[in-house]
């Protein structure tokens, strides 16, 4: 019985490679049950002298090794499981491998493996050892050029990285295609795909005037269904040229959807790999959250070809750099495609949902890691979504030009390289200053810190001192947290509704800001503000959800009624509304006073009357800010979870609502007809939102009143 344990690999524990692989030349024999590759590649030494060179690769059969063009004498090699080692390696040669391995077997799917009799990769993270031996790991960059031969009936598609250089027919019914990939690229990021396939395809012209192919290769029969997955792709590249100033550089790009993919999508260089799910769709079968997903992550995906491609991560340890900064563009693209504010309350609520859940659990893990058994297990909410927070604060911390600048720098010095989490900061120095440094302790510290806010107002003075205290719970391997920077977005509701100047006390600016951020980088901190007048301002904090936190903040009775009625924030707005609702539902649930949950259930649906009045918000905004919250969430708010409790006090909340506002929501759902023609864009996904919010409301009157509208929306 064994009874080794995995040795963790740590963070403070990485080198650099001993040796450098600048050049691939892959020739795969592609077959279903044997396939055979020669890997010819350019090596030169790096490290040290006595070094040996150590080569990643697992489930292979080595059928040769060549250095220079002579074979490697069997006493200079040594395998073991995971490894094969050359020793005595001069300092720069060409080395030749030849590997056999079986798809049909490869059941790990990662590395080449057959899946209904079709060929594909998935080399992240460390695929590509199951294809030949290399330095498998993203520090070691090199430039690809893959010859693929195979049987024209089994495989009649045959793609892989970069351009296509030639292809042709071979003897014995067999055909090749050569793929060359002109900038260096780590091995995770290989790809290679063979078999039959439908295929729609675009182009699109480039900033500079270049027109690029686009291809997305689709199971038989599946092209129509692709057809909004190309619109989003194209938007997408236009948005990155405009947002980034990031031009595609390859002379084509393609996208194979395929049901049988094992994992979501992948962002290959020039060859994006996509489960069926998350890349097709039509009227007839998606709802309009599919067709958002799929504009999301094909942007995503899409985006990686600079933030992850071009520039990879020095070590897995790194990984938030590409999946935090590739989730934040994301973010950013769908917020420009279906609105500020629309976008960013659902990112939140994703947040909260499943990030902050792992934040305060035995599994808590900082963005960055010190240590792991398998990179794997880190492909988490808190690499990514928390990854995402933290790229969002630091353009927080620094403003739009600010940022952009930042980024412009972090393109220009670090293209064609794998950087790490401190070189990405060290781009925003000049605009950070000292503070940069502290965003670091983001990185590090697992948890979601508290702050707790205060806000002191002085009639007579007209004055207002904010203070603001953090702290951080100990999480696993964690005991002592430090304070880091937390910017909070900050602006004040006077009782009509108007923006209050924040002037810092003894500022002579002429012109002051209605909102401002500041920066809480110490245990407790305060800042004083003049001449806001001598009634007592609402304060409203974390605008925007400026940093990954939960607030705590002392105010009047009423100051959340008064944000979500009249703060311009709309994410303020839609939070305060979201907790008048929450409060409202837990207080019934929980059996509290009568009297003190009906109150706030009275103030809830005033304030939804406020907001379905208001003509001037987005419907998509209106439907969130109306919606309760569901169960799971309310869950976290008792102190004795009691299922029935909940959903009974939920649905008598709806139906309260529904009651009062009968008239409202009715208007709405008239005024908002049934689409004719069914389109999934944000505009149209918004009207039928409110809509269908509406009839739940209406229909929690009852099956004979409500019942009878759902039935008639159904048909």
């Amino acid at each position: 019985m064994r009874t080794d344990e995995p040795r963790p690999v740590r963070l403070a524990e990485y080198r650099p490679p001993d040796f450098q692989i600048d050049e691939i030349g892959l020739s795969v024999q592609l077959d279903k049950d044997r396939t055979v590759v020669t890997a010819r590649s350019r090596v030169r030494r790096i490290g040290g002298l006595d070094a040996p060179l150590r080569l990643d690769g697992e489930a292979l059969e080595l059928l040769s090794c060549k250095i220079n063009g002579r074979a490697v004498a069997k006493k200079r090699l040594s395998t073991e499981p995971g490894s094969l080692t050359i020793k005595d390696a001069p300092n720069e040669f060409t080395l030749e491998i030849e590997t056999a391995f079986s798809p049909r077997e490869n059941s790990a799917l990662s590395g080449i493996y057959l899946s209904n009799e079709r060929i594909f990769s998935q080399c992240e993270a460390e695929g590509f050892r199951r294809i030949t031996y290399f330095l498998d790991r993203p520090d070691v960059l090199a430039k690809y050029s893959v010859r693929i031969e195979g049987d024209a009936e089994d495989f009649p598609t045959m793609l892989s990285n970069g351009n296509l250089e030639a292809s042709g027919k071979l003897d014995n019914g067999r055909h090749y295609a050569v793929w060359r990939d002109p900038f260096p690229k780590p091995a995770y990021l290989f790809a290679l795909v063979a078999g039959e396939f439908d295929k729609i395809e675009d182009e699109f012209v480039t900033m500079s005037g270049k027109t690029v192919p686009l291809v997305i290769y689709v199971d038989p029969g599946d092209g129509p269904r692709a057809e909004w997955a190309l619109d989003s792709l194209k938007r997408a590249m236009l948005w990155d040229e405009k947002a980034f100033g990031r031009e595609y550089d390859l002379d084509l790009f393609m996208i194979v959807a395929v049901r049988d993919f094992n994992f979501g999508a992948m962002e290959n260089k020039g060859l994006n790999i996509f489960n069926s799910s998350v890349l097709l769709a039509d009227e007839e079968t998606a709802t309009d959250g599919d067709f958002e997903l799929i504009e999301s992550v094909v942007a995503h995906e899409y985006f990686h070809n600079w933030t992850g491609n071009r520039i990879t991560c020095r070590d897995w340890f790194q990984l938030c750099l590409k999946e935090g900064l590739t989730v934040f563009r994301d973010q950013e693209f769908s917020a420009h495609e279906r609105g500020e504010a629309l976008a960013r309350i659902k990112d939140v609520k994703m947040l909260r949902a499943r990030q902050f859940p792992e934040d305060a659990g035995p599994l808590a893990h900082a963005v960055r890691p010190d240590s792991y058994l398998k990179i794997d297990n880190f492909y988490t909410a808190t690499v990514y979504e928390k990854g995402a927070e933290l790229i969002r604060m630091l353009k927080t911390m620094v403003g739009e030009d600010g940022f952009r600048t930042g980024m412009d720098r972090y393109f220009e010095q670090f293209d064609g390289t794998a950087a790490t989490i401190e070189e990405f900061l060290s781009c925003f120095a000049a605009e950070a200053g000292p503070r940069i440094f502290g965003m670091l302790r983001w990185y590090e510290q697992a948890g979601t810190p508290r702050v707790e806010l205060t806000a002191t107002h002085d009639k007579k003075t007209e004055t207002l001192t904010i203070t603001a205290r953090q702290s951080l719970d100990p999480t696993p391997g964690q005991p002592v947290k430090r304070p880091a920077p937390i910017p909070l977005r900050l602006g004040l509701v006077s009782k009509d509704g108007a923006e209050t100047p924040l002037r810092l006390d003894g500022e002579t600016m002429r012109d002051v800001p209605n909102e401002r951020v500041l920066v809480l980088d110490a245990p407790e901190q305060s800042w004083r503000f003049s001449q806001v007048g001598g009634a007592t301002p609402v304060v409203s904090a974390l605008r925007g959800f400026s940093a990954p936190v939960r607030l705590k903040m002392d105010e009047p009775a009423d100051a959340r009624t008064r944000r979500a009625a009249h703060d311009s924030d709309t994410f303020n707005r839609w939070e305060a509304c979201h907790t008048l609702v929450r409060d409202a539902i837990v207080a019934a649930a929980s059996g509290e006073n009568a009297s003190t949950a009906k109150t706030l259930q009275s103030s809830a649906i005033d304030v939804f009357e406020a907001i379905l009045s208001d003509d001037a918000l987005d419907p998509g905004f209106m439907a969130l800010a109306v919606s309760p919250p569901d169960e799971m969430e309310l869950a976290q708010h008792v102190d004795i979870v009691d299922p029935d409790a909940i959903a009974n006090a939920r649905s008598a909340f709806m139906k309260a609502a529904g009651e009062q506002l009968d008239e409202k929501f009715a208007g709405i759902r008239d005024a908002l007809p049934a689409d004719k023609k069914y389109s999934p864009d944000a505009e149209s996904a918004s009207r039928r939102a409110l809509r269908n919010v509406a009839l739940r409301y209406l229909a929690e009157r009852g099956p004979e009143k409500g019942g009878a509208l759902a039935l008639a929306q159904l048909k």
